[in-house]
Formats: structure tokens, C-alpha cells, sequence
């Protein structure tokens, strides 16, 4: 299931797919916010914004109008092989 950070649910991860707008912050890139990276919601913030997501270790605080363009592929934990 395909959807972006902004709509992650506090514990859920995923996979970063793409970004819908080529002008994502430098920073973002720099602390791993890449194709192919995993993500994780850690905690949003009292009023929505912004949210801490965890990537690679690194905890990082973004706007949600910026995770609203980070597309996830989202990683389904319950599946068992």
C-alpha cells in the first residue's frame, strides 16, 4: 500500500518510494531521506506539526507539509512467511 510520511500511524514504518516534488530540503537528503531508505513514525507533535520520523538511526524532525511529499511503500509487519 502506497502512501507518504504526513499519514503514517506513531510505530508504523515504510519505505521511501519517490518524492512528489523535486524541492525537498538539501538537509532531508544529507540525513538519509532517500529512495529506498526505511522510515518510521516515532511521535507527532501536540498540534500535528511537525512530526519526528526515524531514519537509519537518526531522528529528525520535519513539517508536515513536507512529509506530505515523501511516498512510502508501506511495510506490512503482520505478514508472516
Amino acid at each position: 500500500m502506497e502512501t507518504t510520511v504526513a499519514r503514517l500511524k506513531r510505530g508504523q514504518k515504510g519505505i521511501i518510494k519517490e518524492f512528489t516534488e523535486d524541492l525537498l530540503p538539501i538537509k532531508l537528503l544529507e540525513l538519509g531521506c532517500l529512495p529506498g531508505n526505511e522510515v518510521e513514525l516515532v511521535q507527532v507533535a501536540p498540534l500535528k506539526d511537525p512530526i519526528y520520523i526515524n531514519v537509519n538511526g537518526s531522528h529528525i524532525a520535519i513539517r508536515r507539509v513536507i512529509a506530505e511529499q515523501i511516498a512510502l511503500e508501506i511495510i506490512d509487519e503482520d505478514v508472516v512467511l
